[in-house]
């Protein structure tokens, strides 16, 4: 199997907004900005994957990807799931290149299929091979060790699935081959899943891990990172 990586970024802008009322937006941007080079820093220095894509509509998010060793996209979508479809597309577009897979992936496009992946009736089996994780940048706490968790329950499973805290959020998915369900980011996004996989006849598994689900929303979430983990001491100390 063959695994590529894929982190969708939001404009810098728009950078934790929840904690607007407690940071400014220097903190805020700050924050993102150093979660995001520790989401980055672990996917390559896992060595798990061919290549570790960032997808933005943010120039300065893309300069800094390329800095960071990853690959930038620049989101051509409005919407979430859609500006996350078309990278998982010309990611596995690219992959099929490097793999002398392309003969193949010009037939399956003409005929519609590729974009139909999620139906299993059309589902090429020559892009099989390929897995994506797609993960959320603001993990501060992820491993290379949760990584590889990930990884090994893909070889067993078709999607994995790991869940935010509250148990209805998502902050990783594989998929294998990329596209086997469509992306369904957004409220109630774990449930979502796994309607989706059962209704499409989809193995998948859900990975329960402490440090997949932390993700940064609120600023309890900032403060309690501080205090639990001496690594990220004065993040909630800027707090107003």
């Amino acid at each position: 199997m063959t695994y590529s990586a894929l982190v969708p970024v939001k404009a810098l802008a728009l950078a934790k907004s929840r904690l607007a009322a407690h940071l400014s937006d220097r903190q805020r941007e700050a924050l993102a900005l150093d979660m995001f080079q520790h989401v980055l820093h672990t996917l390559c220095d896992s060595e798990l994957f061919e290549q570790v894509y960032v997808v933005s509509a943010d120039p300065r998010i893309l300069e800094l990807a390329q800095e960071w060793d990853a690959e930038p996209l620049r989101e051509t979508q409005p919407g979430h799931n859609s500006a996350l479809q078309e990278a998982a597309l010309t990611i596995l577009e690219r992959a099929a290149w490097r793999h002398g897979l392309y003969s193949s992936w010009t037939r399956l496009t003409r005929q519609g299929i590729i974009r139909q992946m999620h139906n299993p009736k059309g589902m090429p089996q020559a892009l099989s091979k390929f897995g994506l994780l797609t993960i959320s940048a603001d993990l501060p706490l992820i491993s290379q060790t949760d990584i590889r968790a990930l990884i090994a329950l893909a070889e067993q499973h078709k999607v994995v699935l790991a869940g935010s805290r509250e148990g209805t959020g998502t902050n990783a998915v594989v998929m294998r081959p990329p596209l086997v369900l469509p992306y369904l980011f957004g409220p109630g996004s774990l449930p979502a899943y796994i309607q989706a996989a059962r209704q499409h006849l989809i193995d998948y598994t859900l990975l329960p891990n402490a440090n997949l689900a932390f993700d940064i929303d609120t600023i309890d979430d900032v403060r309690e990172l501080e205090r639990s983990h001496t690594a990220w001491s004065g993040a909630a100390s800027l707090a107003i």
